[in-house]
């Protein structure tokens, strides 16, 4: 009887680092996991927040009359990763002033890099390019001596 005791207690000592090991295994394949779909929503944030950079800036470049340094440094605040070499801002007709724009188109070239972080999975990923067109508003920073929030 003793000898059966101790060959099931020997069996089951075995067992318990088979446990560790298989836990071990699965826990690291779903943390990566886990931490790839994070990067991935991190991804997606940064490609929506291209977008709104793109529409800020439209949209500050038809109400404001800011100059295209400036309006790339709002982008920039916007989304940090955002070069300024990458950022183009062009007035419809070409050459035009605050009495004779059409419209503004400001868009974002293609190449901006987001490096993910995850695990064993190195991997650098490229912002499609963006770009937004808006007809011409006022271009000024007050209308009628009441300033703009939209230009602040």
């Amino acid at each position: 009887m003793k000898t059966l005791i101790r060959t099931i207690h020997r069996g089951h000592s075995r067992q318990g680092g088979v446990a560790a090991v298989e836990f071990a295994l699965i826990a690291s394949v779903f943390f990566m996991l886990l931490i790839g779909i994070m990067e991935m929503g991190r991804v997606l944030f940064y490609w929506n927040s291209a977008a709104e950079a793109t529409r800020l800036g439209a949209r500050m470049a038809v109400v404001c009359d800011l100059n295209a340094a400036e309006i790339k440094v709002r982008m920039q605040t916007m989304l940090s990763i955002l070069p300024t070499n990458k950022i183009d801002i062009g007035y419809t007709p070409a050459g035009c002033d605050v009495t004779s724009c059409q419209s503004v188109t400001v868009s974002i070239g293609a190449g901006v890099p987001v490096t993910t972080f995850i695990p064993f999975v190195p991997l650098t990923l490229t912002l499609p390019p963006f770009s937004t067109t808006l007809p011409r508003e006022s271009m000024l920073s007050t209308v009628g001596g009441i300033a703009n929030p939209v230009c602040n």
